[in-house]
């Protein structure tokens, strides 16, 4: 069994969770959101009503029975009937979320839909979002209202809630909250991005040119070897994963992580596997150009794997996105990190590329490496460099607090920098 493959343990597993990783990213409160499976024997699984959503247990999550039987120490979620209302008319979806994480909830107050268009991965992991009007919390008439809305398009499996939140739907838990957390995304994305600027959406024909370049043009190999090395490399990119989904660094839908082993091989994460559960038999080698057999890299593995080969002080590669960097890649606002002493040194000045870059023109990509550590692509992320895997994670976090104070800093007035002559006593005393 795989360490953190919810989809193999048992329901009431599965939710505590989900909901505790929806609450420790910051995306519900104790009391607010819940999560539900409904099992092949047609019971339904649900946190409970009134317990703390930061420490839930196994024990706590309630059972329904087909036949309306209650099993377990506590009541179910008051907002149960619409719960199962959605199986009764969705009997092939598996799993339902709803919350109150801060971005949805923004749109919901003011009766808008996220343009999940903002990123280039949304689209599909999201698919078109409804918008259900007010009922009371926790009545039937509000199951009435979110069905209705589902029914009104065969394509819908997100609703925003009318002054309420977010409940979406999914083939199993990891469906769902890979849906959640990436309309989250959107929303905070959006939010961050009207804070500095206007957001710049991308249209459907750079969406679909996105999903058709899969930018994997390698030839795989078979007798894949896996020495102690070779396994260290594999958990540490795991650890790292693991660590960035946690910080909002990374979500379920996007984020690679690699690292160089030997020459130009390399280890880089699959493009098939939520981050969340990533472990370590999933990671791809890439060795010689080629790809390890019976595993999809990465899209972005020509990328990782120019940016190795002409750039040999490069030794891992991290590219993902975070609300508050890409308020700047959605923008086209300079991400100017002449901020405080460390975010400069770290950084140093930071190009951004057009969307379409990282399959287009892979070579002046993987070129800007040669000078630069860090480089933004519109639309579709940050791309960070290092030599050590931990030290790259290290730079990424400095970018994503310096976006923050940027876009926190936007309302109070215009950035004032480090001057140039203090960026040379920096570049002089840290060796830039």
């Amino acid at each position: 069994m795989k360490q953190l493959d919810v989809t193999l343990m048992h329901p009431a597993e599965q939710i505590a969770i989900i909901i505790g990783r929806i609450y420790r990213s910051g995306m519900t409160t104790t009391s607010g959101g819940n999560v539900s499976i409904m099992d092949e024997n047609g019971d339904i699984w649900i946190t409970p009503a009134g317990i703390d959503k930061g420490s839930l247990k196994p024990s706590d999550i309630m059972c329904v029975k087909a036949d309306g039987t209650i099993v377990g120490p506590h009541r179910p979620s008051s907002e149960y009937p619409f719960h199962r209302a959605i199986y009764k008319m969705y009997p092939h979806m598996r799993s339902v979320i709803h919350a109150h994480p801060p971005g949805l909830v923004t749109f919901s107050v003011v009766h808008k839909v996220p343009d999940t268009s903002i990123l280039p991965q949304a689209r599909a992991v999201c698919g078109p979002v409804g918008f259900a009007p007010y009922a009371l919390p926790g009545s039937e008439k509000l199951g009435e209202m979110i069905v209705k809305e589902f029914k009104s398009n065969p394509d819908y499996k997100a609703v925003i809630m009318e002054n309420h939140g977010v409940v979406l739907m999914g083939e199993d838990i990891a469906d769902a909250y890979q849906r959640f957390e990436t309309l989250e995304l959107c929303a905070r994305t959006i939010l961050n991005a009207k804070t500095l600027g206007k957001p710049n959406f991308l249209t459907q024909e750079q969406i679909l040119k996105h999903e058709q370049a899969i930018n994997t043009p390698f030839q795989h190999f078979m007798g894949v070897k896996h020495p102690s090395d070779e396994r260290a490399i594999r958990s540490e990119i795991c650890t790292i994963v693991r660590r960035a989904c946690s910080q909002g660094l990374m979500c379920s839908s996007y984020g690679t992580a690699s690292v160089r082993w030997r020459g130009n091989d390399f280890l880089i994460t699959p493009s098939n596997v939520q981050r969340w559960d990533l472990d370590p038999e999933d990671i791809v080698q890439v060795k010689d150009g080629m790809v390890e057999a019976g595993k999809m890299a990465s899209r972005a593995v020509a990328l990782h794997y120019e940016i190795y080969r002409r750039n040999p002080k490069v030794n891992s590669i991290i590219m993902t996105q975070s609300p508050s960097l890409m308020a700047f890649c959605t923008t086209g606002v300079k991400f100017d990190v002449r901020t405080i002493p460390e975010a400069w040194i770290f950084l140093q000045d930071i190009p951004i590329f057009p969307f379409g870059s990282q399959y287009d023109d892979l070579n002046n990509l993987a070129e800007e490496f040669r000078q630069k550590p860090c480089v933004l692509i519109a639309n579709d992320g940050v791309v960070v460099t290092g030599d050590k895997l931990i030290n790259t994670f290290d730079r990424l976090e400095v970018a994503d607090f310096s976006a923050r104070s940027l876009v926190m800093a936007a309302p109070l007035g215009n950035l004032k920098p480090i001057t140039d002559k203090e960026i040379e006593e920096l570049r002089v005393a840290f060796h830039v």
